[in-house]
């Protein structure tokens, strides 16, 4: 069998319930959970960045991922909020263009999805549901096409064009999250919790890999970004899925892991968030991350 055709074999299998065995056995535990690891000091490093302000009184970051200043002097503004906002026929403050583009910047370089996998605090919740699905063995209900975050971006722009205002962050559980975080939940707890319950139960990654507007964006944002995740060693893959296992996006690994309608190992898919966990679980070493234009094999 080719090695195509294994890897739809084991798909068809479905993914290991406790993948990164092999990785944990010969790579030890932390080198095996390196990338969550870094993730999650990022993550939580953000916000705790926002926090100190309000918690402690000490104000390094004001604001909130929607808009900041740090340390009085840079401006960091969501380029998303910042397209609600020319949609709704507002013109925002300078220093809120400079931040957006700033940031736009930045996810072009590393690519958009990062900020799905290293700052959306969403993701740990995400994660969790994925977490307690595979361990519970549960199989995967109706699952929306992925192409429907794009379709809810539009009708994010659109509601925003129409209603003169920016209506998605009433509802943003990125934005609700963050705030509930600072001023104390009401119904942010019932969206993120349903977000919960929602991939937990009833569409593995649903939220994040099929529904998300804000990932639509930041993916489209990013498509031709320089860092990226590379099968550089794809021949010593054994099919043992464990990477297909943890991905968010599973789609993206085939092209790269098995030739499939490409010839090179680097993952170009704009749905990659780079967030390393193939890396980590794969016993083989098979992943690394390089950039676009590293083609190498070994």
């Amino acid at each position: 069998m080719s090695g195509k055709g294994a890897f739809a074999a084991a798909s068809a299998r479905g993914a290991p319930a406790r993948p990164g065995r092999e990785a944990l056995a010969g790579k030890g535990w932390l080198r095996a959970h390196a990338w969550l690891l870094l993730r999650r000091l990022s993550q939580f490093g953000i916000l705790a960045l926002f926090l100190a302000g309000p918690w402690f009184g000490v104000w390094i970051v004001k604001g909130n991922l929607s808009s900041s200043l740090t340390l009085g002097v840079l401006p960091l503004t969501d380029p998303f909020l910042l397209a609600q906002s020319f949609a709704a026929g507002a013109v925002p403050y300078r220093d809120a263009v400079l931040g957006g583009g700033i940031v736009l910047a930045f996810y072009l370089l590393v690519g958009g999805r990062t900020f799905c996998a290293w700052v959306c605090p969403v993701n740990p919740v995400t994660d969790a549901a994925a977490w307690l699905r595979r361990r519970l063995n549960l199989k995967s209900g109706r699952v929306p096409a992925s192409s429907t975050r794009h379709w809810l971006l539009g009708f994010v722009l659109l509601a925003a064009f129409a209603t003169g205002s920016l209506a998605w962050e009433w509802v943003n559980p990125v934005s609700m999250l963050h705030r509930g975080l600072i001023f104390g939940f009401g119904l942010g707890w019932g969206i993120v919790g349903g977000i919960f319950l929602y991939d937990l139960l009833i569409a593995s990654r649903g939220w994040c890999g099929h529904l998300c507007p804000m990932g639509a964006f930041y993916g489209l944002a990013g498509r031709f970004a320089v860092l990226r995740v590379s099968a550089a060693k794809r021949r010593a893959c054994d099919d043992c899925m464990d990477c297909f296992a943890v991905c968010p996006e599973p789609h993206v690994i085939p092209p790269a892991l098995k030739a499939a309608g490409q010839d090179h190992p680097v993952i170009l898919d704009r749905d990659c968030t780079n967030c390393g966990r193939c890396i980590d679980v794969c016993g083989r070493n098979v992943f690394r991350v390089t950039t676009r234009f590293d083609r190498s094999e070994s």
